[in-house]
């Protein structure tokens, strides 16, 4: 009988132990006792990935694991973030998230901007978009808010003209000029580098545009200049965004380590904005 209590108490003492190691963020973000908090962000590969593994150390010491989960999609992450499966997201603009929230009433807010991803226009058939013949297909992204700066891009380079070229949300029924009768064909973000043999010209965000291997300094015909509304952000909920861990992961993002790190490793292609 003596045997079989300390047999149960064993294994309730591990049991006990066990449980005592890494936490997820939504269960101990606020306990400053704990050994270690697990906090699970989801990011685009490049350069939202690349800039939280080279936090990685940083905020190990600050007793937060990072385990980042790669996305290449713009729906996936934010409802992961909203279902709380995972406690933040790092790959959008806040555009784009402001109409995710309005579109989809999820209970996300931004925490902090981080970077600009210029969006620039790619083409494997010209080198100039003077050479665009009349009627040549232009490929976008077929997201709102992504949609609408794609067509900003263009008017501001003199290929279509819009009402209001910095209406967020523009769409092809704001077009009131198109001189060379462009045909704006929509597509979905990930899919813009892969249809370059297809199309004229596509205009592509960054972040598609460096994992398909392009370099949007030396490729792109044109591309955005570092001053709009398109920062790259940190985004939580309003349940976990001021928790110990989401901040301390803000302040690793926002630091002169970090901005030394986007200036070396992407020489202007990725724009630090803070």
């Amino acid at each position: 009988m003596k045997k079989w209590t300390l047999g149960f108490l064993s294994l309730a003492l591990v049991a006990v132990l066990g449980a005592c190691g890494d936490k997820p963020a939504d269960q101990g973000a606020n306990d400053k006792g704990s050994d270690s908090i697990v906090l699970r962000v989801g990011a685009s590969p490049s350069p939202h990935a690349k800039i939280l593994e080279h936090i990685k150390p940083a905020l190990e010491k600050e007793g937060v694991k990072l385990e980042i989960v790669e996305f290449t999609d713009y729906v996936q992450p934010n409802q992961q973030v909203d279902q709380k499966e995972i406690d933040a997201n790092f790959f959008q603009h806040k555009p784009y998230l402001d109409s995710e929230v309005k579109q989809r009433g999820m209970d996300l807010v931004p925490v902090t901007a981080v970077h600009v991803e210029p969006l620039g226009a790619y083409s494997k058939k010209i080198k100039s978009a003077d050479e665009l013949k009349d009627g040549a297909v232009i490929a976008i992204p077929n997201d709102p808010s992504n949609g609408g700066r794609a067509l900003s891009l263009l008017s501001k380079n003199g290929l279509i003209k819009l009402q209001d070229e910095n209406k967020l949300e523009a769409t092809a029924k704001d077009i009131t000029e198109n001189p060379k009768n462009l045909v704006i064909k929509e597509v979905e973000a990930p899919m813009l580098p892969r249809m370059l043999d297809e199309m004229d010209m596509a205009i592509i965000n960054t972040n598609y545009a460096l994992e398909a291997g392009l370099d949007p300094l030396k490729d792109s015909l044109f591309i955005e200049d570092k001053d709009n509304p398109y920062a790259n952000l940190l985004v939580a909920r309003s349940d976990n965004k001021d928790s110990d861990a989401i901040q301390k992961l803000a302040k690793a993002l926002t630091t002169e380590d970090v901005k030394k790190f986007i200036e070396e490793e992407y020489k202007g292609a990725v724009i630090p904005a803070f």
